[in-house]
Protein backbone atom coordinates (compact mmCIF):
# COMPACT_ATOMS: atom_id res chain seq x y z
CA UNK A 1 0.00 0.00 0.00
CA UNK A 2 1.13 3.46 -0.89
CA UNK A 3 0.43 5.56 2.35
CA UNK A 4 1.39 9.96 2.30
CA UNK A 5 2.24 10.63 5.91
CA UNK A 6 0.28 13.94 7.77
CA UNK A 7 2.94 16.11 8.78
CA UNK A 8 2.06 14.94 12.32
CA UNK A 9 2.09 11.14 11.58
CA UNK A 10 6.28 11.60 10.17
CA UNK A 11 7.04 14.03 13.31
CA UNK A 12 5.43 11.34 16.10
CA UNK A 13 6.72 8.56 14.08
CA UNK A 14 10.33 9.22 14.09
CA UNK A 15 11.28 12.02 16.78
CA UNK A 16 10.64 9.25 19.49
CA UNK A 17 6.91 9.77 20.27
CA UNK A 18 5.19 6.50 18.37
CA UNK A 19 3.11 5.32 20.74
CA UNK A 20 0.43 8.82 20.24
CA UNK A 21 -0.22 7.21 16.85
CA UNK A 22 -3.07 4.87 16.47
CA UNK A 23 -1.99 0.93 16.89
CA UNK A 24 -2.84 0.52 13.04
CA UNK A 25 -1.17 3.89 11.30
CA UNK A 26 2.29 2.33 13.38
CA UNK A 27 1.92 -0.73 12.02
CA UNK A 28 1.67 0.28 8.63
CA UNK A 29 4.55 2.79 9.07
CA UNK A 30 6.04 -0.37 10.40
CA UNK A 31 5.44 -2.67 7.41
CA UNK A 32 8.30 -3.17 5.11
CA UNK A 33 5.77 -3.82 2.42
CA UNK A 34 4.18 -0.52 2.19
CA UNK A 35 5.74 2.23 0.03
CA UNK A 36 5.75 5.70 2.89
CA UNK A 37 5.88 9.20 1.29
CA UNK A 38 6.39 12.28 2.42
CA UNK A 39 5.40 14.92 0.92
CA UNK A 40 7.70 18.70 0.27
CA UNK A 41 4.61 20.46 1.41
CA UNK A 42 5.66 18.43 4.98
CA UNK A 43 9.06 19.48 5.08
CA UNK A 44 8.44 22.97 4.24
CA UNK A 45 5.71 23.12 7.09
CA UNK A 46 7.91 20.87 9.47
CA UNK A 47 10.52 23.80 8.07
CA UNK A 48 8.25 27.20 8.97
CA UNK A 49 7.24 25.45 12.48
CA UNK A 50 10.78 25.20 13.74
CA UNK A 51 11.95 28.61 12.77
CA UNK A 52 8.41 29.50 14.39
CA UNK A 53 9.61 28.04 17.67
CA UNK A 54 6.95 25.81 17.28
CA UNK A 55 8.33 22.77 16.59
CA UNK A 56 11.26 21.26 17.91
CA UNK A 57 13.27 17.75 16.72
CA UNK A 58 15.72 15.99 18.34
CA UNK A 59 18.10 16.33 15.09
CA UNK A 60 17.74 18.48 12.15
CA UNK A 61 15.25 18.32 10.04
CA UNK A 62 17.09 17.63 7.15
CA UNK A 63 18.87 14.48 8.95
CA UNK A 64 15.63 13.05 10.31
CA UNK A 65 14.36 13.49 6.62
CA UNK A 66 17.65 11.98 4.92
CA UNK A 67 17.63 9.14 7.70
CA UNK A 68 14.31 7.77 6.89
CA UNK A 69 14.79 8.03 3.18
CA UNK A 70 17.67 5.42 3.96
CA UNK A 71 16.42 3.24 6.50
CA UNK A 72 12.64 3.07 5.76
CA UNK A 73 13.19 4.17 1.91
CA UNK A 74 10.79 7.11 2.33
CA UNK A 75 10.37 8.60 -0.82
CA UNK A 76 9.66 12.05 -1.06
CA UNK A 77 6.56 13.40 -3.09
CA UNK A 78 7.16 16.63 -5.13
CA UNK A 79 4.43 19.00 -5.52
CA UNK A 80 3.22 18.93 -9.32
CA UNK A 81 0.87 21.87 -11.09
CA UNK A 82 -1.68 18.79 -11.54
CA UNK A 83 -1.66 18.29 -7.23
CA UNK A 84 -2.26 22.59 -7.51
CA UNK A 85 -4.85 22.14 -10.23
CA UNK A 86 -6.63 19.49 -7.86
CA UNK A 87 -7.20 22.49 -5.30
CA UNK A 88 -9.85 23.64 -7.68
CA UNK A 89 -11.86 20.41 -7.01
CA UNK A 90 -11.84 21.04 -3.02
CA UNK A 91 -14.61 21.94 -1.37
CA UNK A 92 -13.68 24.79 1.45
CA UNK A 93 -13.86 22.73 4.49
CA UNK A 94 -11.00 23.69 6.14
CA UNK A 95 -8.40 26.61 5.32
CA UNK A 96 -5.23 24.78 6.08
CA UNK A 97 -3.05 25.33 2.77
CA UNK A 98 -0.73 22.71 3.71
CA UNK A 99 -3.48 20.09 4.61
CA UNK A 100 -5.52 21.16 1.44
CA UNK A 101 -2.93 20.03 -0.85
CA UNK A 102 -1.79 17.25 1.24
CA UNK A 103 -4.94 15.60 0.45
CA UNK A 104 -5.04 16.95 -2.98
CA UNK A 105 -1.77 15.00 -3.66
CA UNK A 106 -3.33 12.11 -2.33
CA UNK A 107 -6.32 11.97 -4.33
CA UNK A 108 -4.13 12.91 -7.47
CA UNK A 109 -1.83 10.37 -6.49
CA UNK A 110 -4.06 7.39 -5.17
CA UNK A 111 -2.94 7.42 -2.14
CA UNK A 112 -3.88 6.81 1.33
CA UNK A 113 -3.48 9.71 3.48
CA UNK A 114 -2.20 8.64 7.15
CA UNK A 115 -3.41 11.17 9.49
CA UNK A 116 -5.69 11.76 12.69
CA UNK A 117 -7.31 15.17 11.62
CA UNK A 118 -10.79 14.20 11.65
CA UNK A 119 -11.50 17.49 9.03
CA UNK A 120 -9.97 15.68 5.88
CA UNK A 121 -13.28 12.80 6.48
CA UNK A 122 -14.82 15.54 4.94
CA UNK A 123 -12.78 15.37 1.89
CA UNK A 124 -13.37 12.29 -0.62
CA UNK A 125 -9.68 11.15 0.08
CA UNK A 126 -8.64 7.81 1.44
CA UNK A 127 -7.75 7.97 5.07
CA UNK A 128 -5.45 5.60 7.33
CA UNK A 129 -5.74 5.79 10.71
Amino acid sequence: MKLLLDTHVFIRRWSGEPDKLSEKALDACENRANRLILSIVSIWEMQIKMQLGKLKLKRSLKDLVENQQNINNLQILPVSPNHIFMLDNLPMHHSDPFDRLLISQAIEENLALVSKDRAFTDYAVKLFW
